[in-house]
């Protein structure tokens, strides 16, 4: 079965943010894009956040560059996946430092 994948309005704001703070490449938009593509086929691809997040059944993948996180959860009723940050996991305020 092949799914939806949805970007939230705050993921598009995060990941405006970064290409602006960061001085990220024209095309990181793009390179998003074909990394977000996988969960399409795979949703599952990503590894579970760990508590506190991870009863929300949240997951992340990584973006273009190693240290991009696209945070996910799968909506269970309609099987779409649904992006709902995208964050620089260098900072002390991304998903994964949280949950240290």
């Amino acid at each position: 079965m092949t799914r939806r994948v949805l970007v939230t309005e705050t993921a598009r704001g995060h990941l405006t943010t970064l290409i602006s703070v960061l001085t990220l490449p024209s095309d990181t938009a793009d390179r998003v894009r074909q990394a977000l593509a996988q969960l399409s086929a795979f949703p599952e691809i990503g590894v579970p956040l760990p508590e506190p997040f991870e009863r929300h059944g949240l997951r992340f993948i990584l973006g273009p560059w190693r240290w991009m996180l696209l945070v996910y959860r799968i909506d269970l009723s309609s099987g779409n996946v649904v992006i709902i940050a995208i964050e620089d996991a260098r900072m002390s305020s991304s998903v994964t430092t949280k949950s240290r």
